[in-house]
C-alpha cells in the first residue's frame, strides 16, 4: 500500500532523528492514512485518504 494520501497528496518525508550526542540517524515520517471506501459521481471506490482530509470532510464517505 503507497504512503500517500490520494486527496492532498501527503507522503512519506525523510530527515535525520538527532540524539543528544548530536549524531544523525536517517529516519522515515509515514502519513496516517487510511483507506475508505468513498462516493464520487455516484459511484463508489477505494481510496486512500489521510486522517486529516477525512476529518475536514473533503471527501463523501459511502455508507
Amino acid at each position: 500500500m503507497a504512503k500517500y494520501c490520494e486527496v492532498c497528496g501527503k507522503g512519506t518525508i525523510s530527515g535525520h532523528s538527532i540524539t543528544h550526542s548530536d549524531r544523525k540517524i536517517k529516519r522515515t515520517w509515514k502519513p496516517n492514512v487510511k483507506t475508505i471506501t468513498v462516493m464520487e459521481d455516484g459511484k463508489t471506490s477505494r481510496k486512500t485518504v489521510c486522517t486529516r482530509c477525512i476529518r475536514a470532510g473533503k471527501i463523501q464517505r459511502a455508507i
